[in-house]
C-alpha cells in the first residue's frame, strides 16, 4: 500500500519551534491537514504546502468532543486509502492532548499503511523553560485537570503538579468562548486547598505563539484561582510542598556504605 500518515508538531511559536524533520514532512506532504490556534500558523502552513487544510471545522458547538475527533480521523485517512502522502500538524507535540493523532496512526498501521508520528515542542516544554523548574529535581506530576477531579488520582505534594486544560474542567463538548467552565476551577481549588493549603502560591500559565510577545504567568493564591485569569490554554502549575527527609539508612545502602554526596 503506498499511503502513509506522518503526524508532526508545529510547537507553540510560529515557525521557530518546528523541527527541519517536521518541516521536510510538511513540504513533502500531497495533503496537509492542520490544526493550529493561531491565524499566522495557518497562513504560513499554506505557504509551505498550498494543500493545506484546517481541521478545525470539525469543531461544531454542543458537539461531543469524541465524535469530533472520530470525524478528524476519518479525514486524515481518506486519502491515506487512496494512496497519497498525508500529514497531518498539530500545535505543541502532536501526541500530548491529540487524541485524533494517536487514534488516525492507530488505525493507518492497522490497515496496512505506515504512520509515524514526529515530536514537537510542548505546552510543558515552554512552561519548564519559561517558570525556570528542573521536573528532575523533585519529580513532576502531569494530569488532565477534570481527570485528576473526578478519579481522586493519587500525587506527592512534595513532587511538582501539572494540571491540563483548566479552562474545560468537566465538559466533553465543544462550547464557544475561551472559558468553558469557571465553577469547575473553584471545585479544584478547593480540592487543592485541602492538601496544600488555600494561601499556597500557585501559577497559571500560558505559552505565548509569538516571539515577540511573552507568555501569561499569572501567580496567586489556592484561594485566589477562581478569580484568576483563565481560558481553553491555561495550564495550572503547583509548586511542590517542601521535602521530606531522606532515608539515610537507604541512601547508605544503595551508594554502598559511602558517605552522603
Amino acid at each position: 500500500m503506498s499511503g502513509s500518515l506522518w503526524v508532526v508538531g508545529t510547537g507553540f511559536r510560529i515557525a521557530g519551534q518546528v523541527t527541519e524533520e517536521a518541516l521536510s514532512a510538511i513540504r513533502h506532504a500531497d495533503k496537509l491537514f492542520h490544526l493550529v490556534q493561531d491565524v499566522v500558523t495557518h497562513h504560513w502552513l499554506e505557504q509551505l504546502n498550498p494543500s493545506a487544510e484546517s481541521l478545525a471545522d470539525s469543531y461544531v458547538e454542543g458537539r461531543p468532543r469524541a465524535e469530533t475527533y472520530a470525524e478528524m480521523v476519518e479525514r486524515l485517512l481518506a486519502p491515506v486509502r487512496a494512496g497519497r502522502r498525508v500529514c497531518a500538524a498539530f500545535y505543541g507535540h502532536p501526541g500530548v492532548f491529540v487524541t485524533p493523532a494517536h487514534e488516525a496512526i492507530r488505525r493507518a498501521r492497522r490497515e496496512g499503511f505506515e504512520a509515524e508520528m514526529l515530536p514537537g515542542i510542548s505546552a510543558e516544554d515552554c512552561l519548564i523553560a519559561d517558570l525556570g523548574f528542573d521536573p528532575g529535581a523533585t519529580g513532576c506530576q502531569s494530569f488532565e485537570a477534570t481527570d485528576f477531579l473526578v478519579r481522586h488520582r493519587r500525587f506527592d505534594p512534595a513532587s511538582a503538579l501539572v494540571l491540563w486544560q483548566i479552562g474545560a474542567i468537566g465538559v466533553s463538548d465543544f462550547r464557544p468562548g475561551t472559558y468553558w467552565n469557571p465553577r469547575g476551577v473553584g471545585i479544584l481549588a478547593r480540592a487543592l486547598a485541602a492538601t496544600y493549603g488555600a494561601a499556597h502560591e500557585v501559577v497559571v500559565y500560558e505559552a505565548s505563539p509569538y516571539p515577540i510577545a511573552g507568555p501569561s504567568i499569572h501567580r496567586c493564591p489556592l484561594a485566589d484561582l477562581p478569580g484568576a485569569p483563565i481560558s481553553l490554554g491555561s495550564t495550572l502549575y503547583v509548586p511542590p510542598l517542601p521535602s521530606r527527609p531522606a532515608d539515610e539508612a537507604l541512601r547508605a545502602e544503595l551508594t554502598g556504605g559511602s558517605s552522603t554526596p
